[in-house]
This record gives structure tokens, sequence and C-alpha cells, in this order.
């Protein structure tokens, strides 16, 4: 049986796809906007998406689409009920970003606890030229060791976010959620967590459970010296809860490598915090080269297996 295979939104992706290994017709497209999904999409069998969104309206006019391989973790952008009630086979990517993201999380974690940015800004406005000593203490300066790191998601990446402030020094607590939950992993209750940590990192997918994990009232929670780190989904935080935050001084910073709209090409409220507590980058944390090419070969493989009726890494 020969399949079609459509690439959504190639573009996200910068590695080599290798060519796939059963009798197909194979069609690349470096973006597509959601008016154009069905268009696209007609007459394919395998659909691969990474940031395209395939929602009810229009599975229900792609008749023939048996599979959706996601480029990413996270498939939110995914109806999988409606995937579901189609026999429609949707995989997602599983382990690809361990080393990368909580690289990542750390590198914010660094730059806010050591006050990088605040520093460096000091040095361009000329503060240290103008100092009588070697140096100056603007601002406070964190250090790791002996602090407490609270995680909330303890799959792959947690765990590896977990393995790094290990070798820090740091304490590492796992914030307690409903099930289903990771064994062996020793679960603290998540206001604890909230009230102890000096950083707390978000390494959990986008659910209904999970939107707005953090608002207002977490915050209040939180230690007026926290930091907040996310680098999972920009939905798992109330952003203006999270300026408030900022604001009000309710925490010492955040680190954010998401958004809840990307790209915001009609603005978004947390480009305009311009804070040196606060540090925003577009959503790169899984970027890494090496990581990049994980994923688009476990990719390929994701679709290979299940055409080859020995699926792997369903999330239906």
């Amino acid at each position: 049986m020969s399949h079609s295979v459509v690439f959504l939104d190639r573009d996200s992706l910068k590695a080599k796809v290798r060519k796939l290994n059963f009798d197909s017709a194979y069609t690349e497209h470096a973006k597509t906007s959601a008016d154009e999904v069905v268009a696209k999409l007609k007459g394919a069998s395998v659909a691969i998406t990474n940031k395209v969104p395939l929602r009810e309206e229009a599975l229900a006019q792609l008749p023939d689409l048996k599979m959706i391989a996601v480029a990413a973790t996270g498939y939110d952008v995914v109806d999988v009920a409606a995937c579901k009630k189609r026999g429609i086979a949707v995989a997602n990517i599983r382990n690809y970003a361990v080393h990368t993201v909580p690289e990542h999380a750390f590198a914010l974690i660094l730059a806010l606890r050591r006050n990088i940015i605040a520093y460096r800004q000091d040095v361009e406005n000329g503060v240290w030229q103008k100092s009588d000593q070697f140096c100056f203490f603007t601002h406070d300066i964190g250090d790791l060791f002996g602090a407490t790191l609270g995680i909330i998601g303890e799959g792959a990446l947690g765990q590896g976010t977990a393995k790094i402030a290990r070798g820090f020094g740091m304490k590492v607590l796992f914030a307690d959620h409903a099930p289903p939950k990771m064994e062996g992993v020793e679960f603290t209750p998540m206001d604890q967590v909230l009230a102890e940590s000096d950083v707390i990192s978000l390494h959990c997918p986008l659910t209904p459970d999970t939107k707005n994990i953090i608002g207002i009232e977490q915050f209040r929670k939180m230690k007026r010296n926290a930091l907040l780190i996310n680098t999972a989904r920009g939905g798992l935080v109330d952003e203006a809860a999270l300026i408030q935050a900022l604001e009000e001084g309710l925490i010492a910073g955040a680190g954010f490598d998401v958004l809840t709209t990307e790209p915001p090409k009609n603005g978004h409220p947390l480009l305009d915090v311009r804070r040196s507590n606060f540090i925003l980058t577009p959503h790169v944390a899984w970027a890494s080269d090496g990581a990049m090419q994980f994923l688009a070969d476990q990719l390929i493989d994701n679709i290979e297996l299940w055409v080859a009726g020995k699926p792997q890494h369903l999330v239906t």
C-alpha cells in the first residue's frame, strides 16, 4: 500500500529528514497556516506537524488521514479526542531533549541567580569604570549549592534537570500530582514545593489539568527570593499573574522559553517586560543540533514502525 506523507511545517526543524523506507509520496511545506491545513492534507494518509494545529473541524474534512506524527514531545496542537474518535493514530517524540532542555533551564537559572544580565547592564552603563575598587556589589548573587529546586513534571526532562541540580549540590523536590505518576519518584505536596523551593522549574505537558498551574495564588506561596523557570509550555503559567508577581516582588525573577501565543506576531505582554530579572528566549531550549537530529530520526522511525504494524510512542 502506498502512502502520502505531508510535512506541514518543515522549516520548524533544522535537521536532515531521511527518506522513508516504504512506498510513499512525500511532500514538504515550509510552513502552513490554519486555513491551509485541509488543502495541503487532502488525500494524505500521514501528516507531520510540529506546531500546526490539527483540530476537529479540519480532521472532519480529511477522511484519508490515518496517522499524525508530531515532531515534538508536546502534542497539544492535535485534537487527540477527535483523532481517537476517527481512528487516527497520533505519535509523539520521546526522550529527545533530555540534555538540551535541562541545560537551557540551568542557563536561565544561573543567569538569574547570579544576576548576570543586571551586572552586564551595569558594565555597559559604565558603573565598573567609575568604581573606586576592583569590583562592585549592585546586585545580589546567590549560590545554587544548598538551594532547593522544585520540579513540576518528573518525566525525562524533569529527571534530567534534577540530575544537573544534584551536581550543583541542590536539594530536589518533585511536586505531587494526580496519576499517572512516574514510578520510583518521591513526591512532595505541591504547596510544600512552592513554599520551600528557591527555584521552580516546569517540565510537565500542557493539559486541561495543568493549564495555569502557576497563578497568583501560587506566586503568593513562593519565597520572595525564588525563581520560576518555564521551558515547557506557555499555558502552564498565568502570564498576567507572572507580570504582577514580578512587579510586586512576589518572586525574585523568572526565565521563560515559551509563551501562550507563538510566534507573538501581534505583540504579547511579556515582550514588554524590560527587567533584568526576567529573561525570555524564543522557544529554543529544545533546539540544539544534536537534539534536532535525534528528533528527526525518531520522527521517521515513528512513521515507519506505524506503517509496519509495530507502532511506538502512540498517544491515542
